[in-house]
């Protein structure tokens, strides 16, 4: 069965050009997991909003989280890097690793985590600081640069990772506000990656742009992806089938289904799967 749903209308179409895009990085199918989480629930008060959910996140893999809205992935996502401690009434149970570490161990520093998980949100947030001050944030809080040399070299190569130094290298002193959407959503993916994360977090960084954005966002996650883990959630199931190597189904907070991306879009094991794929709700 190789069918998907359209994004737009929801019409059955044929993904097989799609899937070439999301074959497995060489060698990563035998790596060891970067993040695992086993058995995590995620309650906002006494609401449970995730239940017992397992799941492995490999490095130089995309992995995106599908479902329909309100099932949990950006809630399970936003366990990877504790983003849920912001939640006063959000409470966590499970294990989450990250390189067998423990990321909610008492001794876990957060500030920490979150420079190597980092996070792309969904509408794009620069801050109300010059360009080059996006960017050089990061590394200057966390002591990554020695002098401006150095900060210097750091932006000019996360703004090169991103794909938008070319298009702003005469404009390091403007806004970052400023820039297109699309632009300001590779300064935040540019300023995610200065502070040299190992996983990368995506929610939804697409659902705001326009389509040429869109494939200027799809196109970088392809080349970052032999960087770091990458793992996006996406309301749009034909960019998972283009960007990602694995693919994971949510549905009211469960996690139905998991595993290569190819498999899930022609071949999905659980008929729920079947069902969301194509079309028959969402």
């Amino acid at each position: 069965m190789k069918l998907m749903v359209d994004e737009e209308n929801r019409a059955v179409t044929d993904v097989s050009e799609a899937l070439p895009a999301a074959e497995a990085a060489p060698g990563a199918a035998d790596s060891s997991p970067k993040m695992r989480a086993r058995g995590v629930n995620v309650w906002y008060g006494e609401k449970q909003a995730i239940k017992e959910v397992s799941i492995d996140v490999r490095p130089e893999h995309v992995t995106a989280f599908i479902g329909p809205s309100g099932c949990g992935k950006s809630t399970f996502l936003r366990t990877l890097n504790r983003m849920n401690d912001t939640i006063p009434s959000a409470r966590v149970t499970g294990e989450i690793e990250l390189d067998g570490e423990d990321i909610y161990s008492s001794g876990m520093d957060v500030v920490q985590l979150r420079a190597r998980v980092g996070m792309v949100f969904q509408k794009p947030n620069p801050f109300p600081k010059s360009i080059y001050e996006n960017v050089a944030y990061g590394p200057r809080i966390h002591g990554l640069a020695t002098g401006r040399q150095e900060l210097d070299a750091i932006v000019e190569r996360s703004l090169k990772r991103a794909g938008l130094w070319e298009e702003v290298r005469d404009r390091l002193t403007e806004s970052g506000t400023a820039l297109s959407g699309g632009q300001q959503q590779r300064l935040c993916i540019a300023r995610a990656i200065a502070v040299d994360p190992e996983v990368i977090l995506m929610d939804e960084p697409c659902s705001a742009l326009d389509p040429i954005a869109t494939a200027k966002i799809e196109e970088l996650i392809h080349e970052l992806r032999g960087r770091y883990a990458i793992v996006i959630v996406t309301h749009n199931m034909q960019q998972a089938a283009r960007v990602s190597q694995r693919t994971a189904f949510f549905h009211l907070g469960e996690l139905l289904e998991y595993g290569e991306t190819s498999e899930i879009f022609t071949n999905p094991k659980v008929e729920r799967t079947k069902d969301y794929i194509t079309g028959r709700y969402g």
